[in-house]
């Protein structure tokens, strides 16, 4: 028996040991695609455990490890269709074709090249609707006259009154430091002086405003959206604090690439189960009787659980760790 073209050049081996350039037989067991990137994936424990493989032609397989893939050399196509069934023995009880005239059978036609589909596609922006956006309240007035309102029900408060003046100034929402002082007057209302409708106010003259791709900026107004997920939660209005919690989702939602954006997920979920809550610092400040440092230290551990409360924790620390872990800092830098 004459042994076909595609018979010789399978190749059986673990995903684990694929590399870029590869022609690996796709699962649906009809056609071939070349690896363009390797990529692999640790479990919990360090060991390796899946591979992501990105295709040429577009698209991304998952493979554990240990699965056993058909390697095809010397292909020359991204993605081809291989002959019929070639290789595979005749199914039992079916009667085969006999060849026509005598000598050899003619050899296998030639791979045709086949076009793949396009992968899927992630929307470029997946944020709330405008019934969503309603659910927020416009400003009373300018957002400096919001500040002198806020500065006016607190006359004692010396942060309020310091933040207060440098923003009566005027307001300039594309400058980094004024968006900064915003979000720290919203904290400011809540943490210390237990003014959640104030703190409300002023943050929401930042959560209406949309991602610029300016990571510096964003920080700010990412902090008051988590500050305002959190008042909006222990008042009752869970449906308020939704639109918070996908205002802030919005950076997550802009990449289109599906390689990309499945590689961007992974990094901030990593850092989502790994978050700095600054132990070390507040420990050292404990040590040293710095009580200024610890607060000013603990109110930034503050607003990183925050930031996992608005995104509904994460794989390390469940919702009701994180309630009682923020319950016991805002307890800490009250005192």
């Amino acid at each position: 028996m004459t042994e076909t073209p595609a018979l010789r050049r399978h190749q059986e081996q673990q995903a684990g040991s694929l590399v870029t350039g590869n022609h690996i037989l796709l699962p649906d067991g009809g056609r071939t695609a070349e690896i363009h990137q390797v990529e692999l994936e640790r479990d919990d424990f360090g060991a390796p455990a899946l591979v992501l493989a990105s295709l040429s032609g577009g698209g991304t397989l998952r493979i554990a490890v240990g699965t056993t893939v058909t390697v095809v050399d010397g292909m020359s196509h991204a993605v081809t269709q291989l002959p019929p069934a070639a290789d595979l023995a005749p199914e039992e009880g079916k009667e085969q074709p006999k060849q026509s005239g005598a000598g050899t059978a003619p050899a296998a036609a030639a791979p045709a090249v086949v076009v793949p589909p396009l992968p899927l596609v992630p929307p470029a922006v997946s944020g709330p609707s405008e019934e969503d956006l309603a659910l927020i309240p416009a400003p009373a007035g300018t957002p400096e006259s919001v500040v002198e309102a806020a500065a006016e029900d607190h006359p004692d408060a010396v942060g309020v009154l310091l933040l207060a003046d440098r923003l009566a100034k005027g307001v300039n929402f594309k400058s980094g430091s004024c968006l900064k002082d915003l979000s720290d007057l919203a904290h400011e209302l809540f943490i210390t002086l237990k003014d959640a409708d104030g703190a409300l106010a002023v943050a929401d003259l930042l959560n209406v405003l949309p991602f610029d791709g300016n990571p510096g900026r964003w920080a700010s107004v990412e902090a008051s959206l988590a500050l305002s997920s959190y008042i909006c939660r222990q008042d009752g209005q869970a449906e308020r604090a939704a639109v918070y919690e996908k205002l802030i989702r919005t950076p997550e939602n802009q990449e289109t690439d599906p390689f990309k954006a499945r590689m961007a997920a992974k990094v901030r979920q990593r850092s989502l189960n790994e978050p700095n809550l600054y132990d070390k610092e507040i420990f050292r400040s404990i040590d040293n009787s710095n009580h200024d440092a610890e607060r000013e230290w603990r109110l930034l551990r503050l607003e990183s659980l925050l930031f996992l409360r608005a995104h509904g924790g994460s794989e390390t620390i469940g919702m009701g760790e994180l309630e009682r872990r923020i319950s016991n800092e805002l307890e800490a830098v009250r005192a």
